[in-house]
């Protein structure tokens, strides 16, 4: 808001209201937090309620909890705190859904680094909410050899051979192959893992012969959910995808049902219970006089038959 918000600036002040917010489809919940955040920062004094966590699986209609606080600040918060919530949910949603479709003991989903500009760590903590694994979270984590960094060092060998003299030991080192003659490269110059990139699954069964379990093997390049269970029955480690985040989607969550609690309608349950027992008593005695029955009251205060003490009816009636 470079100005405020001039639509409820014009309409509220300082009006106390409450919201639900509401799933309008089937998927699994992420980024309560981020939720909540967003409104933090407008109101430190906007209170929540939750029936759901994260990694839950919410579905259509389903009540996922109540905000409470300043109108202006409900309104003003909504759309950005629903932006990261459906984003973070339409991720963990996307990846369960590739992980019950690979439906594999022994193969784990990862995602890459192919995520939207500053909302990384959301996007990656919304993975594995849906069940996945995180790859490298930036250049810093991880030595990973890809087809421009090969041809920059004069070839796989030769590349692996540079990363490895200028890094500690603990550093892995990740190489991207294409074809069978690169497998066989990265495996001479003792590759720690190897990524076949863009194959067929023969390609990839003939590859895991090639290797035989003396490198940690990765499959990456155009893996989606409709393809994604092909790769199941293969002597693989890891399946990384950048559908994981980037073909997401989002899910439908909305806030509805907005309650302003006006001032003059406000009323607590003890003043509820005094309007409720002067009621009460008033009308037992009209329809005693009614009935011509003698109705006996104390006699003070400042309506007959009736006495005011600390503020509260205190009349007894007896026929």
């Amino acid at each position: 808001m470079t100005s405020g918000d001039i639509t409820t600036d014009s309409i509220l002040k300082d009006e106390k209201a409450e919201v639900n917010l509401i799933a309008k489809d089937k998927g699994i919940l992420a980024g309560l937090d981020v939720f909540k955040r967003v409104f933090e920062l407008l109101d430190e004094d906007v209170t929540f309620e939750f029936y759901f966590s994260d990694g839950d699986e919410v579905n259509n209609k389903d009540l996922v909890g109540k905000i409470r606080g300043r109108a202006k600040t409900i309104l003003e918060g909504e759309r950005t705190a629903l932006n990261f919530l459906q984003r973070m949910s339409g991720i963990a949603t996307y990846t369960k859904k590739m992980v019950d479709a690979l439906d594999s003991e022994h193969v784990k989903i990862l995602d890459t680094r192919k995520t939207t500009p500053n909302m990384r760590i959301f996007e990656k903590y919304a993975v594995t909410l849906g069940g996945g694994y995180n790859h490298r979270y930036n250049l810093s984590d991880g030595i990973m050899l890809k087809d421009n960094h090969i041809d920059a060092g004069g070839g796989i060998r030769e590349a692996v051979e540079k990363v490895r003299s200028l890094n500690p030991f603990v550093k892995k080192i990740e190489v991207e192959v294409e074809n069978f003659d690169q497998v066989r490269e990265a495996l001479e110059a003792k590759a720690d893992i190897i990524m076949l990139d863009n194959m067929e699954i023969e390609e990839i069964r003939e590859a895991c012969k090639i290797i035989n379990k003396r490198a940690i093997i990765e499959c990456s390049g155009n893996v989606s959910l409709e393809n994604i269970n092909s790769y199941k029955d293969l002597d693989i480690d890891y399946i990384s995808s950048g559908a994981i985040t980037y073909s997401a989607g989002v899910l439908d969550l909305s806030m509805k049902n907005l309650k302003i609690y006006w001032g003059r309608y406000v009323r607590s349950k003890i003043k509820k219970r005094r309007f409720v027992t002067i009621f009460i008593r008033k009308s037992k005695a009209h329809f005693g006089r009614e009935l011509g029955k003698k109705v006996w009251c104390n006699k003070t205060g400042y309506s007959p038959g009736y006495s005011n003490t600390q503020g509260l009816w205190q009349g007894h009636c007896v026929n």
